[in-house]
């Protein structure tokens, strides 16, 4: 299993706003892309204007096409609320207990 991170920074007080458009708007166009699995966001209690949106993915490959041929939309979607570029990351699953995930075995 595969995940993509991306660090988002709201524009002031809008991270609930935009935590609300990837649930509302995003993630129903994650769930008709080919290996997704799930989407978890996180708002920062720390920096409040601070969002992390995961994906993850069944293969590196299908999250690679996400970002080649859907995320430019995307970001786009998101572009009134967020105060900086977002920063992408990628990482490899190494465990999960809520997708039975252990070291060493693929997804």
């Amino acid at each position: 299993m595969f995940t993509g991170v991306v660090e988002l920074t709201s524009k002031p007080c809008k991270s609930r706003e935009l935590s609300s458009l990837i649930n509302d708007t995003i993630v129903p166009i994650l769930k008709k892309q080919a290996g997704f699995v799930d989407e978890i966001v996180l708002v920062s209690d720390a920096d409040s204007d601070r969002v992390l949106a995961l994906s993850f993915w069944k293969t590196r490959e299908d999250a690679e096409r996400y970002q080649r041929e859907q995320y430019s939309s995307v970001r786009e979607t998101m572009q009134s609320l967020l105060e900086a570029e977002p920063v992408v990351r990628t990482f490899e699953v190494h465990t999960s207990t809520g997708h039975k995930i252990t070291p060493g075995k693929a997804a």
